[in-house]
């Protein structure tokens, strides 16, 4: 429930984000900048309650904008890791022979090299022809679909082997029919799951490559920016990254939370 509540909350904060800022989160105002949080009686200002950056905008509505990019990165790229991984895993699973052993290599090519490798060489080609929260999300959706697959094809290798299956055949269904009808539906409880948690790596991978500068540009908000421009100013600014940081823990922590929970109702065994 802590981890639903969690995800609620910032999914309720992306949708608000207009009206739940106090500030642009792009207005500058060189007068105010790199104020401490308001409850710091010396510099603090009531205007800015989580202070405020190096060119003077406001931590607290930046913070706000930028949980509206990292779900939508995080959801996006997730749906695109699924829909490749889960068909990839459903054919390389039932149909076996040289199309598993083809896909089962691709898997363990991609799994051979680290995925913020493989993230950060895809985003250093395609960022020379115009980067932005579409290219980062099919780099990302690209780079992680091996998850997926591997779960998948697993899970299928199981199931078709059952008596269920074996009936479809004897009425005479087809191969992709007995696929969708019977395979997918039984291993969809693992899919959600799978998907929620990978929602949380996501975030991360962003956050990652945007703290690198290989993700979403300026003027665009991420959490991720917001911490490599805190870099700088950690000795003297601390709420510049403390709070950025605080978000993505929070995020990911309340997603981990929820796949984990969504893990044990759908397990029928538990």
């Amino acid at each position: 429930m802590l981890g639903l509540a969690l995800v609620v909350l910032i999914v309720a904060v992306a949708l608000a984000a207009p009206v739940l800022a106090p500030h642009n989160p792009d207005k500058t105002n060189l007068r105010a900048r790199l104020l401490p949080p308001a409850w710091e009686s010396v510099r603090g200002d009531v205007r800015y309650w989580l202070g405020t950056d190096q060119l003077g905008r406001d931590v607290l509505s930046r913070l706000i904008f930028g949980s509206r990019t990292s779900l939508v990165v995080g959801v996006l790229s997730v749906w695109i890791s699924l829909v490749i991984g889960v068909a990839l895993g459903l054919i390389s699973g039932y149909y076996g022979g040289n199309i598993d052993f083809i896909v089962s290599r691709a898997a363990d090519m991609f799994m051979s090299v680290p995925f913020i490798v493989i993230a950060i060489s895809l985003m250093g080609v395609l960022r020379a022809k115009g980067g932005g929260e579409t290219v980062l999300v099919l780099v990302i959706g690209f780079a992680n679909w091996v998850t997926f697959n591997r779960v998948v094809r697993g899970e299928v290798l199981t199931v078709k082997t059952l008596e269920y299956v074996d009936a479809a055949r004897c009425q005479g269904q087809g191969s992709l029919a007995i696929i969708w009808r019977h395979v997918l539906p039984n291993v969809t409880a693992s899919i959600i799951v799978l998907a929620t948690l990978q929602v949380a790596s996501a975030i991360l991978a962003e956050s990652s490559l945007s703290f690198l500068g290989l993700g979403v540009q300026p003027p665009s908000v991420t959490w991720g920016t917001m911490l490599a421009e805190g870099r700088d100013h950690l000795a003297t600014s601390w709420w510049l990254s403390t709070f950025p940081g605080l978000a993505i823990a929070l995020s990911t922590l309340g997603i981990v939370l929820l796949g984990d929970w969504l893990r044990d109702v759908l397990d029928p065994a538990i």
